[in-house]
């Protein structure tokens, strides 16, 4: 088990590498030997009620997508979704959505009727930094 994160499990044993995953009731498992992987899924299938839903695609919201170069992540839908609910889906795109060192004032606009609403909307875009990380800054000044 992972000191850093508790739900993190590495068995690693001179040319073996296993690393298994796991928030709530979804596991990823991957390794460097398919007979270790075969054989450790098998086991959990024997000991859990346990679907192999094969290559990871998704997880948690994120979509994952394997090259030649390694595993790419992206939140493709999760962004289209948040667009869409605050009727920003044609938007024009911006390199950097927000000048730095820009302060915010009451000044710069009416206050939100519904500040429950403004605070999703923050909440979902500090999920999406996961995989978008130039909007840290952003969603930082803006939170």
């Amino acid at each position: 088990q992972s000191y850093v994160d508790y739900s993190l499990f590495t068995y690693e044993r001179k040319d073996v590498s296993l690393h298994v995953l796991i928030y709530v009731d979804d596991l990823i498992i991957v390794g460097n030997n398919p007979t270790t992987l075969s054989k450790f899924k098998a086991y959990l299938s024997r000991c859990y009620h346990m679907k192999d839903l094969g290559l990871l695609k998704h997880f948690l919201g994120i979509e994952i997508a394997q090259g030649p170069d390694g595993l790419f992540s992206t939140q493709r839908k999760y962004t289209l979704d948040i667009l869409s609910k605050v009727g920003f889906l044609g938007a024009k795109p911006a390199d950097f959505p927000i000048e730095q060192n820009h302060n915010l004032s009451l000044d710069d606009g009416p206050l939100f009727d519904d500040p429950t609403r403004y605070r999703s909307l923050i909440g979902r875009l500090i999920y999406l930094t996961i995989t978008r990380p130039k909007l840290c800054y952003v969603v930082h000044i803006l939170a």
